[in-house]
């Protein structure tokens, strides 16, 4: 089951504020750069928010485990949560999937946040990097939309980190399979 958002909010209700944590935020930088972009100068106030915007060109190799190992030590090491942006394309983005495997392999907090261009599946619920999925199901990480996270502001970002560092480490899923390459997204379908 999923845990819903009220669910959520009770349960941040009873988690105290932390000291300015360190964030890594994972998106596809082709696509969704102008919500990383608002993201950052919005919350940078209360977080060190970090990204892997050089990784892509730093290092020039197919090798998987040898760039997950390059994530954890050049970006994610040091930070306590990473927050997925997850749009339109994110689900098919290796380094998305890599950064998200990463992220668990360390047992830090994970938060995904829902953008407005997200794609809906068959049963209208959004499409998601399936490791992100698999962790909200198994109510590790908690999500939220964009809408509702910009309405909350830093308050709920905070709250929302604190549950996912907060959450126990054996709901942890992180049995998927790497992605081996980035995939090109369905074609849209056409009803005649």
């Amino acid at each position: 089951m999923i845990t819903s958002p009220s669910a959520i909010e009770r349960r941040l209700a009873q988690i105290p504020p932390a000291a300015k944590r360190k964030i890594f935020v994972s998106y596809h930088h082709g696509r969704d750069q102008k919500y990383y972009n608002f993201f950052s100068s919005k919350f940078s106030v209360d977080y060190e928010v970090i990204q892997d915007n050089s990784l892509r060109q730093e290092i020039n190799s197919d090798d998987a485990e040898y760039l997950i190992r390059a994530i954890r030590e050049r970006f994610i090491n040091g930070s306590s949560c990473t927050i997925v942006l997850c749009g339109r394309d994110t689900p098919y983005r290796r380094f998305v999937d890599w950064e998200i495997k990463a992220t668990l392999d360390d047992e830090d907090g994970l938060v995904g946040v829902i953008l407005p261009d997200v794609r809906p599946g068959t049963n209208g619920h959004a499409i998601l990097p399936e490791r992100l999925h698999d962790n909200i199901y198994s109510r590790y990480a908690p999500w939220i939309f964009w809408r509702d996270l910009m309405r909350g502001g830093p308050t709920r970002l905070v709250s929302l980190t604190e549950y996912a560092i907060s959450s126990p480490k054996n709901q942890i899923d992180n049995s998927r399979g790497m992605m081996k390459r980035s995939t090109l997204p369905p074609a849209p379908r056409i009803v005649l």
